[in-house]
């Protein structure tokens, strides 16, 4: 039972590892013994994370990859096979919204900006089947692996302001289940593709819609609170479990499926 949840000497390649979501789950899987690959467009953000894995004790590597950028990917994968050998976890941390993309409280669908609608989708829904194409293709030939994506609240049913993330990552939902059935039928049993939908964690890209400068709520956060029976917003950490659980053999029966951590939001009607 002990060895069950182990991704001990497992390979986990992070895309957008230098963020908050990515660097918390990358030091999480670094402290639970697997070797990870940051992965990150930013030089900074990118040694940062390796500096923070390799100081707590973890094994990491560290490469600058365009998610957007077949080329870079690839040239990413070729390194880090060379290097690790195998590439058995793949969690797309890169993404997130785009403040154009995002609707003022006095604005309406016919405000929005289309080049950041583009941008957004291309953001979440290409940055994530790309990496899923190219570092999958290892996975493919080995007949092994655990693929994670990123989901959201914004998927389960229409949340204002966010057009075009809602949209972006319910395009990401189906891509999971749609390459979870393609892996399993063409690759076999041993390849899984699932997503976790986090709700509502107060960072750096939303706090200033969830927190007025005094630190008191908005009244959007108020509204967020009403709908979550466990009555708090999320701690970044509490992510982590999940995904070990869903890198482990542990779900080895789980495939495409889009697991919520939000306190009870997707499943309460607010009723």
């Amino acid at each position: 039972m002990d060895n069950m949840f182990s991704i001990k000497e497992k390979v986990a390649v992070i895309t957008g590892a230098g963020g908050v979501l990515g660097g918390s789950i990358s030091k999480s899987l670094a402290q639970a013994g697997a070797k990870i690959v940051v992965l990150d467009i930013r030089q900074e953000n990118l040694d940062n994370a390796v500096h923070e894995i390799k100081t707590s004790g973890g094994i990491a590597a560290g490469y600058i990859c365009n998610v957007l950028d077949v080329n870079s990917l690839e040239e990413t994968s070729k390194k880090i096979v060379e290097k690790w050998g195998t590439i058995d976890i793949l969690i797309n941390c890169a993404g997130g919204n785009v403040p154009g993309a995002t609707l003022d409280p006095d604005q309406t669908i016919f405000d929005m900006k289309i080049d950041d609608w583009d941008k957004v989708i291309n953001l979440n829904q290409k940055g994530t089947v790309l990496p899923c194409l190219v570092f999958g293709k290892v996975m493919a030939e080995q007949k092994t692996g655990s693929i994670i994506n990123i989901s959201s609240m914004a998927t389960y049913s229409a949340l204002t302001r966010v057009p075009g993330y809602s949209v972006a990552k319910t395009g990401v939902n189906i891509f999971t289940k749609w390459l979870a059935t393609e892996m399993a039928l063409k690759f076999g049993e041993g390849i899984r593709v699932n997503a976790i939908a986090p709700g509502f964690f107060i960072g750096d890209q939303n706090r200033a819609v969830l927190i007025n400068p005094d630190g008191s709520l908005t009244d959007r956060s108020k509204k967020v609170l009403a709908k979550t029976p466990m009555g708090r917003f999320g701690d970044i950490t509490e992510l982590n479990g999940a995904v070990q659980f869903l890198c482990s053999g542990a779900a080895s029966f789980i495939t495409g499926a889009i697991l919520p951590i939000d306190g009870g939001f997707s499943a309460f009607s607010g009723v």
